[in-house]
C-alpha cells in the first residue's frame, strides 16, 4: 500500500538504514529536519519548512449538491521519517496521524550530466481524518502524484538551498483535483554527504539568487551613479582651470585737452 512503501524493498536494506528526526536542532517553529542513516553515517539529509493545501468536497446545505474547502495545514516537527539511500536513487518517506498522511520524495542523480534532482513526489492523505477535513463528503484516502517532474536540480556534491517558497502541484485520485505543497527555508542533500550531519557546500536556488540581486542592485547602481557625478565635477574643475588664460591689458590713452589738436602738422 501507498502508506508501506518501504515494504518492498529488502529486509537487510530496511535494518541497514534508519531514519533520524532532528526537528528539535531548529529553532523555527515550522521547520522540520531529517535524515537517513546507512551504517552509522549520514546519506540524506532535509530541513525544511513545508504546507499543504488539499481541495476536498462537501456536501452543500440543499444536501444534493457538492461545493469544494480547502484544507490548509503543515508539516509537523513530530512526523515519523524513513528512507533509503543509494547510488542514483534516494526516497524519504515522512509520515504522521499515524499513517494518515504520507509524503514521499524521490530523488535521482544523473551521472551523465553530474547533477541531481526531484523527480518524484507523492502525497497520501485521508479525509476521514477530521482535524483538518471538516465534514468531507465520502472521506477515504486519496492520492496526490507529481508528473514528469524535475525539480531542485543541483550539481553533484552540493547541497541544495532555498529560502524562498517553492511550489510543487500534484494531481489527486480524488477526481484530479490539485493538491498543492509549498516548501520554503530548504535545504536537501540525498547524495555524496561527506562528513555526519554535516551539508556539503550549498548551492542557492535561482530564486534567492534573483532576490539577492534585486536587492544589491539599487545600491550598486548608486555607487555607479555617485562616482559619475564626482568624476564629472572633477573634470569640470580642470577645464575651468586650464580655460581660464590671463586675459593682456591694452595701455590707456591719455584723454584729449582743449589744447590738443586732433589734425596733422601743417594743415589748419
Amino acid at each position: 500500500s501507498a502508506s508501506c512503501l518501504l515494504c518492498v524493498l529488502p529486509l537487510s536494506v530496511v535494518l541497514a538504514q534508519e531514519g533520524e528526526n532532528l526537528s528539535g536542532l531548529s529553532n523555527n517553529p515550522d521547520k522540520a529536519i531529517f535524515a537517513v542513516r546507512e551504517n552509522s553515517t549520514t546519506c540524506l539529509m532535509v530541513e525544511f519548512a513545508t504546507k499543504f493545501l488539499v481541495p476536498y468536497d462537501v456536501l452543500a446545505l440543499n444536501g444534493i449538491d457538492l461545493i469544494t474547502e480547502q484544507a490548509s495545514f503543515t508539516l509537523p516537527r513530530s512526523a515519523e521519517i524513513e528512507g533509503k539511500c543509494g547510488s542514483t536513487d534516494s526516497e524519504i518517506h515522512i509520515s504522521w496521524k499515524n499513517q494518515a498522511y504520507t509524503l514521499q520524495r524521490t530523488e535521482f542523480r544523473d551521472k551523465s550530466v553530474e547533477v541531481w534532482k526531484i523527480s518524484k513526489v507523492q502525497f497520501v492523505y485521508d479525509t476521514s481524518e477530521t482535524s483538518h477535513f471538516i465534514n468531507a463528503y465520502n472521506p477515504g484516502k486519496h492520492t496526490a502524484s507529481s508528473h514528469r517532474l524535475s525539480a531542485l536540480v543541483t550539481p553533484a556534491g552540493r547541497s541544495y538551498v532555498c529560502a524562498a517558497q517553492q511550489t510543487i502541484t500534484l494531481i489527486s485520485s480524488d477526481h484530479q483535483k490539485g493538491v498543492t505543497v509549498s516548501m520554503y527555508d530548504t535545504q536537501i542533500q540525498p547524495f555524496d554527504i561527506t562528513s555526519d550531519f554535516v551539508f556539503s557546500e550549498p548551492y542557492k536556488c535561482i530564486t534567492d539568487q534573483r532576490e539577492r540581486l534585486e536587492e544589491t542592485l539599487p545600491l550598486v547602481l548608486g555607487m555607479i551613479l555617485g562616482l559619475i557625478i564626482i568624476i564629472t565635477l572633477i573634470i569640470y574643475h580642470f577645464h575651468l582651470k586650464l580655460t581660464a588664460a590671463p586675459q593682456t591689458q591694452l595701455p590707456r590713452t591719455a584723454p584729449c585737452t582743449r589744447t590738443c589738436d586732433p589734425r596733422p602738422p601743417g594743415r589748419s
